[in-house]
């Protein structure tokens, strides 16, 4: 008769824990109240990390960062936003149908035209004001990147995973890389020397846009991120730097978790055993595991749900990311 797989919350095996008995929610997965600043706290960068940050600041250019998952590709860009001050990092994940357009900007043409036949019904009983373009457009997030990047404070715009986009993001981007500007043709068509407020991407403010062109005062630090499951063509790699990142060793995984969480004395000699069996499955190639998988178990062992050597720990949280 086959017995039922124990799971790695062993502290009360007959029952769920009451939520009064539980400790505080991981930080990483706190949401309405996190801190902005938060997620690129626990970051550890090495020297080489630091080399590659400070040339693409210094030259503007986008930096490709490359690795394997869960190396910290993504939290980099939250990192030096955090360092630096640079203030909320602006997002742009990629799919397999992301295009150049949906980065610059939106237009709701169909609301505008639904807003144009309503006010024409309207007008039938009482005058009505014609319906502003600019509440049918908003910037994406690398246009809002260009619109908001200033020569002594860059806008920060981490696109994450570029490498899942189709064939032609890649080939597009170049250009606009090198001038640093683009064109909204709804704007530009109505005058040279108008302006209009835009909306900006992931926040309630507008941007001054005249003539239809966004153009920035300052290049963006924008971070790609990389599993290194494509190649990339030519006239895009030359416009980037790249880092490579390799998989963090044991004493930058030790500062990780001292940076997130809070480990007591009594609990360091558990938190070294997990590093420990974290290591020896990643390094030796039995897993392909990631370092949040083991923040998840470390925090797990801090509030007394799971043992650092059970086997349903290294079954249920380090379990392997590849099929």
């Amino acid at each position: 008769m086959s017995r039922s797989k124990p799971t790695a919350i062993q502290s009360v095996p007959s029952d769920f824990l009451p939520l009064a008995d539980r400790g505080p929610t991981p930080p990483w997965r706190r949401f309405r109240h996190a801190d902005p600043d938060d997620r690129g706290a626990g970051y550890v960068p090495t020297p080489e990390e630091f080399n590659s940050v400070n040339a693409a600041l210094q030259l503007r250019r986008p930096l490709l960062v490359t690795g394997k998952p869960g190396t910290g590709k993504s939290t980099l860009a939250h990192a030096v936003a955090s360092r630096l001050q640079l203030g909320r990092v602006l997002v742009w994940p990629i799919t397999s149908r992301s295009t150049l357009h949906e980065g610059l900007y939106s237009y709701d043409a169909v609301g505008r035209l639904h807003a144009a036949s309503l006010a024409a019904s309207a007008r039938k009983t009482k005058p009505a004001a014609k319906p502003d373009i600019c509440s049918y457009l908003r910037l994406g997030p690398l246009g809002t990147a260009l619109a908001l990047a200033k020569e002594n404070r860059p806008a920060v715009l981490l696109i994450d995973e570029i490498d899942k986009s189709d064939i032609d993001l890649p080939n597009d981007l170049p250009h606009l890389f090198e001038e640093g500007t683009f064109v909204i043709p709804e704007l530009a068509r109505l005058g040279e020397n108008l302006t209009f407020p835009v909306g900006l991407h992931d926040c309630p403010d507008t941007a001054s846009i005249t003539g239809g062109r966004v153009s920035c005062d300052g290049f963006p630090f924008i971070i790609l991120t990389s599993n290194g499951e494509r190649d990339f063509p030519p006239a895009f790699l030359r416009r980037c730097l790249r880092l490579d990142l390799p998989p963090p060793n044991k004493e930058q995984l030790a500062a990780i978790i001292a940076k997130r969480l809070i480990v007591t004395p009594a609990k360091s000699d558990e938190i070294n055993v997990l590093l420990d069996s974290f290591l020896k499955l990643r390094d030796t190639g039995q897993r392909e595991i990631s370092t949040d998988q083991l923040l998840n178990a470390a925090h797990l062992v801090l509030h007394g749900l799971a043992s650092a050597d059970s086997p349903q720990l290294r079954d249920d949280i380090l379990r392997s990311l590849s099929s």
